[in-house]
């Protein structure tokens, strides 16, 4: 659709699941404007992970911007944000 406010820009990382938020997205927006497109995304918001998934995928370069900037007014570098992904990434140790 030419100037589709909702044109994916970004496919990488989407889920099945994801696909299906964006499609429902674009059919209440193409139904019913703006007021059922602010709608569905406050469902959506029910879910943050999938929302930011979806939300990135429409908006890559502003979802980007806008988590590196509430990072550094936060006080958390790139070298932090590495640190944590690492930490999250390696084996829980488990205590008995």
């Amino acid at each position: 659709m030419a100037n589709d406010p909702l044109e994916v820009a970004d496919t990488s990382g989407l889920t099945d699941a994801d696909w299906a938020e964006i499609n429902k997205l674009k059919a209440a927006y193409k139904s019913g404007g703006k007021r059922a497109l602010s709608k569905g995304l406050k469902e959506l918001a029910i879910d943050p992970v999938r929302m930011i998934r979806v939300i990135g995928a429409l908006f890559p370069r502003e979802v980007s911007e806008g988590i590196r900037d509430r990072l550094a007014a936060e006080g958390i570098t790139r070298d932090d944000l590495l640190e944590m992904i690492r930490k999250a990434e390696s084996p829980a140790k488990k205590e008995h």
